[in-house]
């Protein structure tokens, strides 16, 4: 499974960073000195990957203006002497080739990805959402796509939330995971179920490795929870194929089946 390009989903509103969301994007919110969604991009880039598409809406403009050349800052810092800070600028215009395509209406991440079919075709390809970082040695993505290709399967990641958080999350029916599996099969999933009917506390962390088959799985299902098309709805329907998740041994964050999962154990969701 040869997996070379990305798709970050960066479309929603933001409403649980209210009021600092209203004028900015929440993948613009800063961690120390870059936004959020350049540590998605460069996450990417770092797992072999420099065709990517972001999912944008409206109010989203400063996301390409980001990624995209600035030439009256360069020649000021040019003519300040600022090398230093030129030279970073510079770097994030050359990170990746970068597409843009608007979602329309905000109707859920299962919408989000079906804007991408065109752009990714029949391959496979790896899903980042673009308000989530994590920290980790070898990074996230570059772990699953390791796993997908050893299994030939989709996967994803997963990690362990306090079970008060579980109702916030789509989480895995995983049934005697070992502990220490490098990936393992994921039996069904449930988007952001009551506490007391989740089956585990393994929540979806915004890590996918995905074939083209989800595109036509998703034209195919219901609007689930909120109205809006839950890609975790999708991927339950692929439950009988084969997932599979990776964990990610240096970190501590969330885990991810026709698809395997992986744990992680570090990482930071802004």
């Amino acid at each position: 499974m040869d997996v070379t390009k990305a798709v970050i989903p960066a479309a929603g509103f933001g409403t649980r960073f209210l009021p600092v969301t209203k004028a900015q994007p929440k993948e613009m919110m800063p961690v120390l000195d870059k936004p959020t969604i350049q540590y998605v991009v460069e996450e990417a880039v770092e797992s072999g990957i420099d065709d990517i598409l972001i999912i944008t809406g409206r109010g989203k403009q400063a996301i390409e203006r980001h990624f995209d050349k600035s030439y009256e800052l360069e020649e000021e810092l040019e003519a300040d002497g600022k090398l230093d800070r030129l030279d970073r600028v510079q770097e994030i215009a050359d990170l990746a080739d970068i597409h843009y395509v608007r979602q329309k209406e905000r109707d859920g991440l299962g919408d989000a990805v079906l804007y991408a079919q065109k752009h990714v075709g029949d391959e496979p390809f790896a899903l980042l959402l673009g308000d989530t970082i994590i920290e980790n040695g070898t990074p996230c993505t570059e772990n699953l796509i390791s796993a997908a290709e050893k299994h030939d399967t989709s996967t994803l990641s997963l990690e362990r939330v306090p079970w008060e958080q579980v109702p916030s999350y789509g989480v895995a029916d995983t049934a005697d995971v070992d502990a220490t599996a490098e990936s393992f099969p994921v039996n069904d999933f449930v988007e952001k179920p009551p506490q007391d009917e989740a089956p585990s506390n393994l929540a979806i962390t915004g890590r996918y490795i995905l074939t083209s088959k989800i595109f036509g799985i998703l034209e195919a299902t219901e609007p689930g929870v909120g109205g809006e098309l839950q890609l975790t709805d999708a991927i339950q329907k692929t439950r009988r194929r084969a997932w599979r998740r990776t964990r990610r041994r240096p970190l501590r964050h969330r885990e991810h089946p026709e698809l395997a999962a992986s744990e992680h154990r570090n990482g930071a969701s802004p």
